[in-house]
């Protein structure tokens, strides 16, 4: 899957959000990004698993409010310290590590932050670490490479940056790919205690599941903060891995996300892809799915 290719799918994707009410063919998505109707299947398939119709139909709301039912008791599950459930589809743990108070305070002098841009099944991203875990991980917007290496300058002013693009495409190749599970991915973020702990419930969230942030808010003991809850989400330094991206609105709609909302919809289907299969429903050539 090269760039180009994601950047099509994420275009059919906001074709058909903007266009549902008007039942897009499979042949109209597919003019949509320059393709022909045969190498647009294949070209979803092999980014998804699945055709493109199956696809949407986990962009639904309906099908959203169904996960919400059902997610809702695991955010108060009991795993172990620090790691996520044995949910995660590719069995990927992490173990989060926050900076000290002094350490926040510091805002990373004189630490060494090795970073570098990577592909991804969801378009190239910085990743960086330091020696103690992954520290960010920001997909590519319309500011490109400059915007998001600013960013990370920005979150960590005082550190020392180094690029390393080898160790980049190794952390991505294990947090996208089959990991193993033999050892934790570690974490090492900078947040308020709020930010942490509302991080460290998204991770109690297995892959393939949904939440709120009224859910989370409650799974955290402050029923009454969804908004802060919800600025805690969008301050997320380490996209997809810390899944910012499985908090939606209470009556099912995805909406909006740090790295643009078409991607979050891509991510949340890949995952719903992965986690209950393709089950034959035909290739119909009718897309009249809203996907909210």
């Amino acid at each position: 899957m090269t760039i180009s290719d994601y950047q099509r799918i994420e275009r059919a994707i906001g074709y058909l959000e903007a266009n549902y009410h008007l039942q897009p063919s499979l042949a109209d998505a597919a003019r949509s990004v320059h393709l022909s109707e045969f190498h647009f299947q294949r070209l979803f398939r092999r980014w998804a698993g699945i055709s493109p119709k199956r696809f949407l139909q986990f962009l639904t709301v309906e099908h959203a409010k169904r996960l919400l039912a059902e997610s809702r008791p695991l955010l108060d599950a009991a795993y172990g310290v620090g790691l996520s459930g044995p949910g995660r589809l590719h069995d990927l743990f992490v173990a989060l590590e926050a900076v000290t108070p002094g350490e926040y305070k510091a805002r990373g002098e004189s630490l060494s932050i090795r970073y570098g841009f990577a592909d991804t099944p969801f378009g190239p991203a910085l990743i960086a670490s330091t020696d103690r875990g992954v520290c960010a991980l920001a997909f590519l917007g319309d500011e490109g490479e400059a915007g998001a290496l600013a960013d990370l300058e920005r979150r960590w002013p005082g550190a020392v940056l180094r690029e390393d693009a080898a160790g980049a495409a190794r952390l991505a190749a294990r947090i996208f790919g089959d990991a193993d599970g033999s050892e934790p991915l570690a974490l090492h973020v900078a947040g308020t205690n709020f930010q942490v702990r509302v991080w460290e419930a998204l991770l109690r969230l297995p892959a393939g599941h949904l939440t709120t942030y009224e859910d989370l808010a409650a799974s955290i003991g402050r029923p009454g903060a969804a908004r802060a809850v919800a600025g805690a989400v969008a301050a997320n330094p380490v996209g997809y891995v810390i899944p910012c991206h499985r908090v939606i609105r209470k009556l099912g709609v995805l909406g909006g996300y740090r790295w643009g909302p078409s991607r979050k919809k891509a991510i949340v289907g890949w995952e719903s892809a992965r986690r209950f299969g393709d089950v034959e429903v035909g290739e119909e050539a009718e897309l009249a799915v809203a996907v909210g």
